[in-house]
């Protein structure tokens, strides 16, 4: 155990940047379907999220994942039942690729009953025990202790289940976070802390405002191993995401996986962005984005037809249009559930 141990602490360390990660393997056409259809769900939820709210029909904050849909997707294909995941306030697409109902989660950000947290969590509060789903969370990083408190539980009960605990790179910062990778290494628990790499922490650049940019290693302190990850691949990410699932689950304590990746819209709906250039986030478009990438697979490996793919494009949207006439026309909560759920 020690000398495997030894060796996959020595292999996570030596993955420097993105491209010197392993190989990904490549996707059966069944597993290339299912993440375009999951990342699609995705992106067609939160462009539309985008227009209610600037119709005004979403109020208080509102945090968009357009861009960085392979990540929490290709964790999910390598999750198993039972696994947990807990995030931060950008959670639209992980309740999503967790299998919460798009009504339920759109509902809730326009502050309806049949929303996931009746109404009253709106966009960064939502929850769902019945899917391993406990948050969305407000504060910057306070969602990285609460995983790792999963995860202990996890290791108490002997379950062999996982906590994936997401943050950002912004978050990653935080002082909770190193108290959070102390205890989790100490006790050698399940977790695999993902950081999501956006690139600015709201409007700040990853250069301007951490002194090691390079994330996966932010727990070599703690003797935690660490793997950068082609974060806009998602084949990249569910084959770190299975590597790391295997070390955790096998007794070895927490790991680090940093997903490289990019949001297209700003820190929230409204964030200009006028900290970086439009070009930049065009050639990121153009280059790299993760739904395009796969949809080329299909056409050219797969050999999908362009009517196919409109065909899971407009299925797409059909739910979507449904989850909007629910969450447009579906009672408030009444005065009374201000009370309810209350610790008094």
């Amino acid at each position: 155990m020690a000398d495997a141990s030894t060796s996959v602490r020595a292999e996570s360390k030596s993955r420097k940047a993105t491209d010197a990660s392993p190989v990904a393997p490549p996707f059966s056409k069944e597993e290339e379907l299912k993440a375009y259809r999951e990342m699609l769900m995705i992106r067609r939820f939160e462009e539309k999220a985008g227009q209610l709210y600037g119709m005004g029909l979403i109020g208080g904050f509102c945090h968009l994942y357009i861009g960085q849909e392979a990540v929490v997707v290709g964790v999910m294909m390598a999750a198993k039942p039972g696994d947990q995941t807990i995030t931060s306030y950008r959670d639209h697409g992980h309740m999503i690729a967790c299998g919460m109902d798009p009504k339920g989660v759109l509902a809730e950000l326009t502050g309806r009953r049949g929303g996931l947290s009746k109404g009253k969590g709106g966009s960064m509060h939502m929850f769902s025990k019945e899917k391993n789903f406990y948050g969305g969370h407000g504060i910057v990083g306070a969602q990285v202790p609460l995983g790792t408190g999963l995860a202990f539980a996890d290791r108490y009960r002997a379950n062999g289940n996982v906590s994936y605990t997401y943050f950002g790179d912004g978050a990653a910062n935080q002082g909770q976070v190193y108290e959070s990778f102390n205890m989790a290494e100490l006790w050698k628990l399940p977790v695999v802390y993902i950081v999501e790499n956006n690139r600015y922490a709201m409007g700040t650049s990853v250069k301007r405002s951490s002194a090691l940019t390079d994330f996966s290693k932010r727990g070599q302190s703690f003797n935690i191993p660490g793997e950068q990850v082609d974060g806009m691949d998602v084949r990249a990410v569910k084959a770190a995401t299975d590597r790391a699932r295997e070390w955790c689950a096998g007794g070895n304590g927490p790991i680090i996986l940093e997903m490289q990746t990019y949001r297209y819209r700003g820190h929230s709906m409204s964030d200009p962005a006028k900290y970086r250039s439009k070009e930049e986030v065009q050639k990121m478009r153009e280059e790299h984005d993760p739904i395009e990438q796969v949809r080329a697979r299909l056409l050219a490996e797969h050999k999908l037809s362009e009517d196919d793919l409109k065909a899971i494009d407009g299925e797409v949207r059909a739910v979507i249009a449904e989850a909007v006439d629910f969450a447009s026309h579906d009672p408030e909560p009444d005065p009374a559930e201000l009370w309810t759920d209350v610790l008094k």
